[in-house]
């Protein structure tokens, strides 16, 4: 199994995912997702989970590694750009929007993609999908360790995508 985005040029996501990009909610959260195609997924998948983190956001974040966007019972293998937005046929969880570092964003407007704004210098997004054998028992809202306790023992494959973002533009 592997992804593939559109998204990505010359290892870098493309602005309009993030910070330089021209679709903010009301906090100034980025909400313009990344486009992805998983391939290669593995015989009796159901459905696919996707986890989207910054793990270089740890020294600037105060300890914890960043979430922009987890998603659960996508039952396809290519998301549109925007679909954080316009799709409902998958639900989301919270991201790091909620934290205190966030600017505690409740949880109805943090359960999306939350473009990338790293503060320093370039980070490093990883984005994983995981191939399941079952649908799981979440709603938008749900938590990071309820998707990572229901995946446990149905996980199948998963795969890593790997891009940069820069802090300022070049």
């Amino acid at each position: 199994m592997h992804i593939t985005s559109n998204g990505i040029i010359d290892g870098h996501f493309a602005d309009r995912y993030g910070k330089r990009g021209a679709q903010f909610n009301e906090h100034g959260m980025p909400t313009f997702s990344i486009p992805f195609s998983i391939h290669d997924a593995p015989e009796g998948a159901a459905t696919f989970a996707i986890v989207l983190e910054d793990k270089d956001a740890y020294p600037v974040s105060g300890g914890f590694v960043w979430i922009h966007w987890i998603a659960a019972n996508i039952e396809r293998t290519d998301i549109g750009e925007n679909e954080s937005v316009l799709a409902r046929d998958f639900v989301q969880g919270a991201n790091s929007w909620t934290s205190m570092q966030g600017g505690q964003q409740s949880i109805e407007l943090s359960s999306c993609y939350g473009g990338m704004c790293p503060p320093d210098a370039p980070h490093l997004y990883e984005l994983t999908a995981y191939a399941l054998d079952t649908r799981l028992d979440l709603e938008n809202g749900f938590m990071l360790n309820e998707l990572f306790h229901q995946m446990d023992g149905h996980v199948l494959a998963h795969a890593t995508l790997k891009a940069l973002y820069d802090a300022e533009k070049e």
